[in-house]
């Protein structure tokens, strides 16, 4: 299986290509698929809990998958007034979901994922993720090529996520190759409303620094204003970047601290928020 290597007891997952790697003991194998666009494994471990990852990489743990979703989504939508519409691209998991749904302004989310396996897994083995948010009313999910999806877009999105995986260091980058273009962030510009913001994790910072250069470098080629901030997600191998673009609105460099009351939040503190949106050096 590519990039994986599962012992008797172990999962050695990759932090970079084969370069640096991650082990975790397993308690129980809970789930493999194979679907027509990628293999999907879901274990229960001792150290991170239920861990969810597609062909052989880390995509969530038990452990910090608040931390880094409150932080790919929180962190941009506490900074728009009275939000009502956005867009996931990817996050078949459900956590994008759950997060986008605590606000209840929000009156529409378009969810764009290409694999329907990764939605009915992670509903089956790992409910907690979405925290029922497929059942919300206001969610309309849609089996579909995301990238043709925002192309053809009539709805203007207050917020676009991009939770889709990486384009791995010496790897084919397979899904996600097309959504990591100028292309793509053009198309998402043309789809955002005058305060909207897109937003999209941006791999690991101390090893693959790579990655948020080169999607802010494009980013600063279609959106006039970027920028972007961290957050400290243990099982991605420390800290993890997130890029964002609009055009013309700015995520707050202060915690907003009367937004936040008004969602439940369990990782995001204005301690975190404001070490995130610090300079990365």
């Amino acid at each position: 299986m590519p990039g994986i290597r599962l012992n008797p007891q172990y999962l050695t997952v990759p932090i970079r290509s084969d370069k640096l790697s991650l082990s975790v003991q397993v308690k129980a194998h809970l789930s493999h698929r194979k679907t027509e666009f990628q293999t999907i494994d879901i274990y229960d471990t001792e150290a991170f809990g239920r861990v969810l990852t597609l062909d052989g990489h880390i995509q969530l743990t038990e452990l910090d998958e608040r931390t880094y979703h409150e932080g790919l989504v929180q962190v941009p939508l506490l900074s728009i007034e009275s939000p009502k519409t956005a867009l996931v691209v990817g996050g078949g998991d459900g956590g994008v979901l759950r997060e986008i749904c605590k606000h209840s302004s929000i009156e529409q989310v378009d969810m764009a994922e290409i694999d329907a396996g990764v939605v009915e897994e992670s509903k089956l083995h790992l409910p907690f993720v979405s925290g029922g948010a497929f059942e919300d009313p206001r969610v309309n999910l849609c089996i579909t090529d995301a990238f043709e999806f925002v192309r053809a877009s009539k709805t203007k999105y207050d917020l676009i996520v991009v939770d889709s995986t990486d384009v791995y260091e010496e790897e084919d980058g397979g899904l996600s190759e097309q959504l990591f273009t100028e292309g793509f962030y053009r198309d998402c510009l043309n789809a955002l409303t005058p305060q909207g913001i897109v937003v999209t994790q941006a791999d690991n910072l101390v090893f693959c620094p790579y990655s948020l250069e080169h999607i802010l470098a494009m980013f600063g080629k279609v959106f006039p204003q970027t920028g972007s901030y961290f957050a400290v997600i243990p099982s991605f191998g420390g800290f993890s970047g997130y890029a964002w673009g609009s055009a013309g609105a700015v995520i707050n460099a202060s915690y907003p601290a009367d937004r936040a009351a008004k969602v439940e939040l369990r990782s995001l503190t204005k301690s975190s928020y404001e070490y995130g949106m610090g300079r990365w050096t």
